[in-house]
């Protein structure tokens, strides 16, 4: 039994990445500030239009192209006993390869010039779903893929934004959550996918709601509505009458996934009655059994056993993630597969329970295709990822640490030092979200960073961060919203008493809502930054869920405040960097998809153009092929390129 995250459900098929780079070295940064100046030009350069940026230098592109060069590979799933499925680059984006034996030449599959990042085989082993947008559009089209034949069928209707296929017990359906632009809530939807016109309405939905569970007789799909990180409701749908029935009416907690086990009982992920995420079972009349408080750290990914007996999970300890077993029966505990340091990820059972496939990434290794045998622990290594030339054994291990807030908290990071006693000039990069973490996994551009430009690099989990409890993460709710930027002023203390780090050199950097946060920090911290940049980042709360794509403003408000109420939208102006943009003296980098439906490229081209009319140096670059981040190996190499020659101006070079 393979159950459906409701990320997955709701979001589509492929994850956000911000990718960046930079560069940086020893001179003391020159003068950050200019008088009024003429407007710069815009120049187009492909699909990218930039202002201010620099071409850059053979020497900046070769120190650049190994780093740029690290792929890993992503498990996704299993083709039968002998084979599976993994996302990789070998051109320009993600596309799905087949490898049929471990350390198996990899076979690609699919062929586009738009990511194709999950892929979801059929019980049966004869096709799998897939879905890709367009130029990061996130409306999602959704295809079938005959592993027979190769050939492709779309099945979704084009115009239209389609979650992730959730196949049935029996590969014969697919139920999926589809919206239109402008929609605030999600339609079920079911069809055999090979047959588009056998598509047909199962449910006029209400919010952000997505399929999770069939039943094994495929007569009840099991429902997970997302209103925000902590809350959410799941139902079932009587699939022939429509009937709607909520499990739990009344709990206001939040949950994760699930799955209709054959005795009517529910197993799922929440956080009731705990600051952590448990692995529970909830029973017909509502009796529920926590399997998991005891354990100390939260349930992140999750996966039934065929026969219904093991559930495999991975626990978030601070960031690592490791795996353990659970026996449905017994409610027993225990270590999974011995691993190095590191995070396991999308645990899938083989067809017939045997296997567990899953993806692994550690701090020095990007992510590779694993497995491991559920009776003996034994592991297998699927793929190798390629490193760009660069010696795995060279790569920086993070540090994790605490470091002091002002309310007496001690707030989780970890840090990235290069050689040398220093003192280093630092970048600060900020995790998007807000309700995200920052996990110490592979990184090929804080490698970078660090190893190439001697930064040191230091990711902080600010209040409103998650994988530290419920109570942590609505730390910065409503109008609490500038205590996580409190505690960027936080980490600049803690970095002004470190003899190793350059406290007169220090760059914020971040994306989405760690865009606002770079944002933010350079308004309450001018005078201890050198400089920022901000990608796809929020400049105005309330002009963000103005214009934001209609099927994410509630989930927004939900975390931010509703814009309409005029206490709130009196709060947005205050803490508003486009109206405080006169407080940003510092050079600013600002980076953007033009097609971003998340934070609109309207969020950058204001704070652009407030910061140009004050006379403070900003460079800009924005492709119009992307959305909510460059996902593209060329965008993705200008954009480190151009970071590069940025950080060089502003923090100098060795």
């Amino acid at each position: 039994m393979r159950t459906l995250s409701l990320r997955s459900a709701l979001l589509g098929f492929s994850a956000l990445a911000l990718v960046a780079c930079a560069q940086t070295g020893a001179a003391p940064a020159a003068s950050l500030t200019e008088a009024p100046a003429p407007a710069s030009p815009r120049e187009t350069r492909g699909n990218l239009v930039t202002e201010r940026v620099p071409v850059a230098s053979a020497d900046v592109k070769e120190r650049l192209a190994r780093y740029n060069n690290v792929r890993g590979h992503t498990f996704q799933d299993w083709t039968g006993e002998g084979g599976i499925l993994v996302s990789t680059r070998f051109a320009d984006v993600n596309q799905i390869h087949e490898v049929r034996f471990p350390g198996g030449a990899r076979r690609q599959l699919t062929f586009y010039s738009e990511p194709v990042n999950a892929a979801d085989v059929s019980p049966e082993g004869g096709a799998f779903l897939f879905g890709k947008d367009k130029g990061g559009d996130e409306y999602y089209q959704s295809y079938r893929f005959d592993l027979k034949d190769g050939k492709i069928t779309q099945f979704s209707d084009p115009g239209s934004r389609n979650g992730s296929g959730l196949w049935s017990d029996d590969g014969a359906l697919v139920a999926w959550a589809r919206t239109n632009a402008g929609d605030p809530n999600n339609d079920i939807l079911i069809s055999n996918p090979a047959e588009p016109a056998s598509v047909r309405l199962a449910l006029e939905g209400e919010g952000a709601i997505g399929p999770v569970d069939w039943s094994a007789d495929g007569k009840t799909l099991v429902l997970q509505r997302y209103k925000s990180i902590a809350k959410s409701h799941i139902y079932s749908l009587d699939v022939a009458t429509g009937t709607l029935t909520e499990f739990n009416a009344g709990d206001d907690v939040a949950y994760s996934g699930a799955a209709l086990l054959a005795d009517g009982s529910l197993l799922t992920v929440t956080d009731k009655d705990s600051e952590f995420q448990n692995l529970v079972r909830i029973a017909p009349d509502g009796t529920m059994t926590n399997y998991t408080s005891n354990l100390g750290w939260g349930v992140s990914d999750w996966a039934l056993s065929p026969d219904e007996k093991t559930v495999v999970f991975t626990l978030n300890e601070g960031g690592l993630g490791t795996i353990r077993l659970l026996d449905v029966a017994s409610g027993l505990v225990r270590p999974g597969p011995t691993l190095p340091v590191g995070i396991a990820s999308g645990l899938v059972f083989s067809p017939s329970g045997a296997q567990v496939g899953f993806t692994f990434n550690g701090a020095t290794s990007p992510g590779d295709a694993w497995s491991f045998d559920l009776a003996t622990l034994n592991l297998t290594r699927w793929t190798e990822a390629e490193t760009g030339g660069l010696l795995p054994a060279s790569f920086i291990t993070p540090v994790m640490f605490d470091y002091p807030n002002a309310d007496g908290m001690d707030i989780p990071a970890f840090i990235y030092k290069p050689d040398g006693q220093g003192p280093h000039p630092v970048i600060i990069s900020i995790h998007g979200g807000p309700e995200s973490q920052s996990r110490p996994g592979f990184s090929s551009t804080y490698q970078y960073w660090a190893k190439e430009l001697g930064l040191a690099v230091v990711v902080p989990n600010v209040r409103g961060s998650a994988g530290y409890g419920k109570t942590y993460v609505s730390l910065d709710n409503g109008v609490n919203r500038k205590k996580s930027v409190e505690d960027i002023g936080a980490l600049l203390d803690w970095i002004a008493a470190q003899p190793d780090l350059d406290k007169n050199r220090v760059v914020v950097h971040g994306g989405s809502y760690g865009g606002y946060m770079v944002l933010a920090s350079m308004i309450d911290y001018a005078d201890r930054l050198a400089a920022g940049v901000n990608i796809v980042g929020i400049s105005d709360f309330r002009t963000f869920l103005e214009n934001t794509e209609g099927y994410r403003v509630d989930l927004r408000r939900e975390e931010y405040g509703d814009e309409r109420d005029p206490a709130i939208a009196a709060f947005f102006d205050a803490i508003s960097p486009l109206k405080n943009a006169s407080k940003i003296t510092k050079p600013l980098f600002i980076i953007q998809g033009f097609n971003d439906p998340r934070v609109p490229y309207t969020e950058s081209e204001q704070i652009l153009a407030a910061l140009k009319a004050s006379g403070v140096k900003s460079w800009f670059m924005m492709a119009m092929d992307e959305g909510h981040g460059f996902k593209k190996k060329g965008n993705i190499e200008a954009q480190r390129e151009a970071e590069t020659l940025f950080l060089k101006e502003v923090i100098g070079t060795p």
